[in-house]
């Protein structure tokens, strides 16, 4: 059908509620936002749904989140997995505990157990539940740091981790499949109750998510020494991570947490911030006033779904400084693998995980403590995929995991990013610099002496709707097939298309395979360490650009860095 069929079929339809039709018949005399919710319908990508909330195929409802669930339920019963059930958890977003209703009801009706979470819980604490539970899957309501207006659906399977093939295409391809709204498989929550197919979870996994991350300290006797001189804000910028940030900081010893009041409870509209990204710097300006009040040695911020940190540390001169997700991760995997080599040494097969477009600050770290750097397409599901073939071959000991974008795991009770032992981590590292006479600064700083001053960014350009999505596959048709020899006065090295499965040497000519699975990126390698990068955003309607460089001081990482940025930017619109 095409959108203006869709829209009258949803409008008289008698499977859709009235409430549908009436925001439908609102937009009766506006063919543009018609075809904008009608001309396809919401895809179910390698990560799920995400999309902006509202009546339409192309958009966020209970009925498309009922069709992907019905397409996900198709799947498990045909891998023979309906008898081990799927956890289910939400964020504070708009309508994210309706949805979280409709899928486990949907599961229901198809005989399959749904654990809901009986309030919101961050995106970790689901990664772990999958498998605490031993569970088929795991659905996941968030839409991450976008803004109000959207909602997402995220799928696990049973590893715990997102979902990657073969899994991934087989769940999208039941999803497609379901294309009657009317077929779609439902039943009331009472008599799902009764039927032992929906059971509320709650205390039981926090506590055990709790005692995993308890697990992941390394140094408790300097945490219990220097606790009381480490002052610390925190904000949940109106999400999940509250409850478990403040709950896993106290219980390992931290007494000075202050919380910003203004963002403490769950809100989905987000009345602080215009989106809540802590990647951004208004996400930390009530964080910033609070803590010049108290005069805090860190600032802390989670995203909504608490699975991403960003950080602002003080120098000694009481200045706030800014630690990029690249920085933030960096520190970690220094203070994480410098105290696993200290207690028991570095095992023969460790690992140090990030991803293609995370700074290359890693693979030097890696070079030092003689650990195995492996490198996966972007989206943490892949640092998990890794994890996991760890523990099947026996072969690989997970070490340290991360990406730019702000997300990191230490251990493997989980298998996606994790904000919250991330927040616990910063802290004890901060306890234990303090011991040494230093604060996250200094230790920041030490790491650019040692191992070089690397500077990487990211740009985004928004390219919304149908025009939006020709622009951006235009863009990356155009870089396919272009060669530079050089980007910003960088010679370029190889340059890897990912969707292709190339890695073209620009001097000899030779091709090799990335090694990777198909993914929409050209990656080019350039001289001096450097590089640049360039990537539909899978979340947004956004196109990115990634690039790195390798200075000899701060100020010339930055002076190389914004050059290269331009440089990118100018290659991507020309």
């Amino acid at each position: 059908m095409g959108y203006l069929e869709n829209y009258r079929y949803w409008l008289e339809d008698p499977y859709f509620d009235e409430d549908t039709k009436a925001e439908l018949r609102s937009i009766g005399n506006d063919d543009n936002e018609i075809k904008e919710r009608f001309y396809r319908d919401l895809e179910f990508g390698t990560a799920g749904l995400r999309g902006i909330i509202g009546a339409g195929t192309n958009r966020m409802n209970v009925y498309t989140v009922r069709k992907a669930t019905q397409g996900l339920a198709n799947y498990i019963i045909k891998q023979n997995g309906q008898d081990k059930g799927v956890a289910i958890s939400y964020d504070s977003r708009r309508m994210s505990t309706e949805f979280a209703d409709v899928a486990a009801l949907c599961l229901a009706a198809n005989g399959i157990k749904a654990y809901v979470f009986e309030s919101l819980r961050p995106t970790p604490e689901l990664s772990f539940a999958v498998r605490y539970l031993g569970c088929i899957a795991g659905i996941n309501i968030t839409a991450s740091h976008n803004p109000p207006e959207y909602n997402g659906y995220k799928v696990y399977w049973e590893d715990g981790a997102q979902i990657t093939p073969p899994h991934d295409t087989g769940i999208m391809a039941e999803v497609k499949a379901v294309t009657d709204y009317s077929t779609v498989k439902t039943m009331d929550k009472e008599s799902a109750r009764v039927a032992n197919l929906y059971r509320i979870i709650g205390a039981e996994v926090d506590d055990a998510y709790m005692a995993e991350l308890k697990k992941q300290i390394k140094n408790p006797d300097i945490i219990r020494d220097y606790q009381d001189q480490i002052k610390v804000v925190y904000t949940p910028l109106h999400g999940t991570g509250n409850v478990p940030a403040r709950r896993i900081l106290r219980e390992a010893g931290f007494e000075h947490v202050y919380v910003v009041p203004e963002q403490e409870k769950p809100d989905g509209e987000f009345p602080t911030v215009s989106y809540p990204n802590p990647e951004a710097e208004e996400a930390f300006d009530l964080g910033l006033k609070l803590a010049k009040e108290v005069d805090a040695d860190l600032v802390l911020a989670n995203d909504p779904d608490a699975d991403r940190l960003g950080v602002r540390v003080k120098d000694s001169n009481g200045v706030y400084h800014t630690l990029t997700g690249n920085m933030s991760g960096c520190l970690l995997a220094e203070y994480t693998i410098s105290q696993i080599a200290a207690k028991q040494g570095i095992p023969a097969d460790g690992a140090l995980i990030k991803t293609i477009v995370t700074t290359n600050m890693a693979d030097a770290i890696a070079k030092a403590y003689h650990v195995n750097l492996i490198e996966c397409l972007t989206g943490f599901k892949y640092i998990g995929q890794q994890i996991l073939k760890f523990e099947t071959t026996g072969k690989g000991t997970y070490l340290f995991g991360f990406e730019e974008s702000y997300g990191c795991l230490i251990g493997t009770y989980a298998r996606d990013k994790d904000a919250i032992v991330a927040d616990l981590e910063l802290c004890e590292a901060a306890a234990y610099y303090r011991s040494k006479g230093m604060n996250l600064w200094d230790a920041m700083l030490e790491m650019y002496e040692k191992y070089g001053y690397y500077k990487d960014a990211v740009q985004s350009i928004t390219l919304a709707g149908i025009e939006g999505l020709s622009k951006i596959q235009e863009i990356m048709d155009r870089l396919r097939k272009e060669q530079p020899k050089e980007i910003g006065g960088y010679k370029v090295l190889a340059k890897r298309d990912y969707k292709t499965d190339q890695v073209v040497d620009m001097a000899t000519g030779a091709v090799t395979s990335t090694g990777l699975p198909e993914s929409n990126v050209i990656y080019f390698d350039l001289e001096d360490t450097a590089w640049a990068c360039i990537r539909p955003s899978g979340t947004e309607p956004k196109i990115k650009l990634y690039y790195g460089v390798k200075g000899n001081s701060l100020e010339d990482a930055d002076a190389k860095a914004e050059a290269l940025g331009k440089a990118v930017a100018e290659l991507v619109n020309a």
